[in-house]
């Protein structure tokens, strides 16, 4: 036996290294053994061998076995990686009824973590004797029986499997039976004994017999039984059934304990002989004798178990009738037993083809389903009608094969009305009282290109302040698609070609996927106040379907000049100019007057003006809105005949910005100041033209700004409102903040400020007029710098 499991180890240790060379990489998944039952701590083998791991590393890698339900059978060695066998194995325990014993382990490894599959095959060995359930058996047969008759032994068993269970059996010598054996596959081999010479009860009148099971190993090993033949005497007649043929009908669903029918036979024979007892023949299987009950001394057949006609409409019962002889003798009848059906069973319905997604323009008449409905019961109770609800967009339409249904669309289907429709199908039979079932199916109405998307608005409006920095998301448009996946999936770009509109397109760039807007260029109030563009939102279908919006964009003024001095100015252009006065004026004498501008719009552009710095406080004084100097009492002949006054211009933006300027007074006696004068008036006639042809270039382009706001004020607001604006107080008030025109856009009120001319004011290329953002009165009175 040793050398055997030696052999097997061999031949296996070659399997398992000829698979590790042609994997071309050494490791397997799975590694395969066979071993020997009855083998106590039998080597199986060498699993880190044959895995190529390092045995010096099993310790510290914790080797070991972690699943398999047969685990304990085995043990793993952490020095070596030999799998040993705890204790013994027997197969039939661990494999019982099987052709083949294989167990499944699983090996692991951690540091890193390995895990490895090990299959071993348990091989089975010749270790069981075929054995009798009973080691003596009593036959009796009537000597009357003749020759060829056959009586079924009681086979042995043997736990072993394949070759090593029972390959045959033999028959002790004698002169009256032999032995056939019959193969019943599964059930293994059965010995039958058959009469081969007429019974003699006067000669012999028991026949003892031995019955040997031997197997199929090396060496075989056998177990006998003794059978024991008693010879009876004569019972010459049998039972006679009273009736050639039984037929009777059951209803389906009987009660249990219904009588079906009672048979009846007689034995003219007297006493034990021609007593009558009724039973089920052999052939009557186990599932009939679960359904029926024979009563043994009537003969009268009752109902035991659930009667379904959809299972069988009928059935054949061998009954027999033997007498109660020494050797009873039997007589076998038929009784047919027909099923009557009652409608028990509820229509069935089958969705044989379906069309889970159906597409939203599919023409009325497009089939969605096959349908058929069946019903087990016969005639009228199996006949079957199928129906849905009438509100949906969907109909039956019958077949010619019968109780075949086609679902097919009634009237157009709209996805975006509704995706998802619960088709119920009702199916009702035609018996009393009538059975019906129901099935729903859920029919998706898939998607088609047959929607543009919608920008959420109508027109867009945006606000954009000035100085912006390039390639940064100024604002972003959104539109939405009613459709599906890529009939829905939106992409933005930005009109390059569509008329006037388009001439501004070049500033920006669009984000395809998210709509943001992105300005490629700075944006200057000054030089550009609005304009408009179009955005075309397009989906991904086929054919693709889009839609234009228009974008207005309106751009906010910063505060981002700083104010400009006009005058004092030298003759050379320095920012420091010289006046003469004479020393004998009052005081309110107009010294000159400080002209300046500012670029910017609103708050941004409305001037106020200091003394930063003068010689004499007492002397000289600046209007803060109108810029112009006086004298603030008559000169003195203690006073100097030259003062130096710094004057500064800021505006009223969030951040100021400011200019100064230098201006030298000089007080002269009344002569000089008249020479003076008139050598200025001189020079003022010189520049007297070029001034004339300024003033009237400036007047035209604020006649053409006036017409434009008289034009937006007429589109845009439904009435105009009276406002008196809160820094306008002083009548006779001179500086830039002069006038003011009003007018509404959406929620919020615009006032347009520009300069009034005055005598002596000079105006200036890029003067613009200023807005201020006027709250409604409605609102708090606040003002919003735009």
């Amino acid at each position: 036996m040793e050398q055997m499991v030696c052999g097997w180890w061999e031949r296996w240790q070659w399997l398992v290294f000829f698979a590790a060379f042609l994997s071309g990489k050494g490791s397997l998944a799975q590694i395969r053994y066979s071993v020997s039952e009855e083998h106590e701590r039998a080597i199986v083998g060498n699993i880190a061998k044959d895995l190529g791991i390092d045995v010096r590393t099993l310790k510290e890698r914790g080797f070991r076995i972690v699943s398999g339900s047969d685990n304990s059978l085995f043990t793993v060695n952490q020095s070596d990686g030999t799998l040993y066998v705890n204790g013994k194995i027997d197969r039939e325990d661990v494999c019982e009824r099987s052709s083949s014993c294989l167990i499944n382990l699983k090996t692991v490894l951690e540091n890193p973590l390995e895990i490895h599959y090990v299959m071993v095959e348990v091989v089975d060995i010749n270790d069981h004797s075929p054995s009798f359930l009973e080691r003596q058996t009593r036959l009796e047969i009537s000597e009357s029986v003749p020759r060829g008759v056959r009586f079924q032994l009681q086979p042995a068993h043997d736990p072993d499997g394949g070759i090593n269970s029972i390959q045959l059996y033999k028959l002790s010598q004698n002169d009256h039976f032999s032995l056939e054996v019959k193969d019943r596959g599964e059930d293994g081999k059965i010995p039958i004994l058959i009469l081969q010479k007429t019974l003699d009860r006067e000669v012999f009148t028991t026949h003892k017999l031995v019955l040997t099971a031997i197997d199929g190993g090396k060496p075989p090993k056998s177990g006998t039984a003794e059978i024991t033949v008693d010879v009876l005497d004569v019972n010459d007649n049998a039972p006679l059934f009273t009736e050639e043929k039984y037929t009777v009908t059951l209803k389906e669903n009987a009660p249990i304990g219904t009588t079906v029918i009672q048979v009846n036979a007689s034995d003219l024979d007297e006493g034990l002989n021609g007593e009558v007892v009724y039973s089920f023949g052999n052939i009557v299987n186990s599932k009939l004798r679960k359904l029926f009950d024979l009563d043994p001394v009537s003969g009268q057949i009752t109902v035991k178990g659930h009667i379904d006609y959809e299972e069988k409409d009928n059935y054949e019962i061998d009954i027999q009738a033997s007498d109660k002889g020494p050797a009873p003798l039997t007589t076998d009848k038929s009784v047919t037993i027909k099923i009557v059906d009652v409608n028990d069973n509820i229509p069935e319905i089958e969705v044989t083809s379906f069309s889970r997604a159906v597409p939203e323009d599919s023409r009325p008449g497009t089939t969605v389903a096959l349908i058929s409905v069946s019903d087990l019961d016969s005639g009228v109770n199996g006949k079957v009608s199928c129906s849905l609800p009438k509100h949906l967009p969907f109909k039956l339409m019958a077949s010619s094969q019968d109780n075949i249904y086609s679902l097919i669309t009634s009237s157009p289907l709209d996805r975006e009305k509704q995706f998802q429709y619960d088709v119920t199908l009702t199916a009702v039979d035609s018996g009393q009282p009538p059975l019906s079932s129901e099935k729903t199916i859920t029919v998706l109405v898939s998607d088609v290109n047959d929607n543009s998307p919608e920008f959420s608005v109508s027109q867009y409006e945006f606000y954009v302040v000035e100085n912006n920095v390039p390639g940064e998301s100024i604002f972003s448009v959104y539109a939405s698609d009613k459709d599906l996946d890529e009939n829905a999936l939106v992409r933005y770009q930005i009109c390059r070609d569509c008329g006037d509109d388009s001439k501004y397109a070049s500033f920006l760039n669009i984000n395809s996927e998210n709509g943001n807007v992105y300005a490629l260029k700075i944006f200057d109030f000054e030089t550009l106040k609005s304009f408009q563009f179009q955005v075309l939102a397009s989906d991904s279908g086929k054919p693709s379907r889009g839609k234009n919006v228009t974008v207005n964009v309106f751009i906010i003024d910063q505060n981002d000049n700083a104010p400009v001095i006009l005058s004092p100015v030298s003759a050379n252009g320095t920012s420091e100019g010289v006046e003469e006065v004479p020393r004998n004026v009052n005081a309110g004498h107009l010294v000159t007057k400080v002209r300046a501008f500012d670029a910017d719009v609103g708050y941004n552009g409305w001037l106020l003006f200091s003394l930063q710095d003068l010689t004499d406080h007492t002397l000289f004084g600046l209007d803060r809105y109108t810029g112009q100097i006086r004298t603030l009492r008559p000169f003195t002949e203690t006073d100097e005949s030259q003062h130096k006054l710094v004057i500064l211009v800021k505006d009223n933006g969030n951040v100021s910005l400011s200019a100064t300027t230098t201006l030298i007074v000089k007080v002269v006696e009344p002569k000089e100041a008249f020479a003076a004068s008139d050598v200025k008036n001189s020079l003022s006639n010189e520049e007297g033209d070029v001034t004339f042809y300024l003033i009237i270039t400036l007047a035209s382009v604020s006649a053409l700004f006036i017409i434009s706001i008289i034009v937006l004020i007429a589109m845009q607001c439904s009435k105009s409102t009276d406002y008196n604006p809160k820094y306008l107080q002083d009548p006779n008030y001179d500086g830039t903040l002069c006038h003011s025109i009003q007018y509404r856009s959406g929620d919020k009120r615009y006032m347009l400020v520009g300069p009034r001319m005055s005598i002596g004011s000079t105006i200036v290329p890029g003067s613009n007029g200023n807005t201020l953002v006027v709250p409604d009165r409605r609102r708090r009175l606040s003002v919003e710098v735009r």
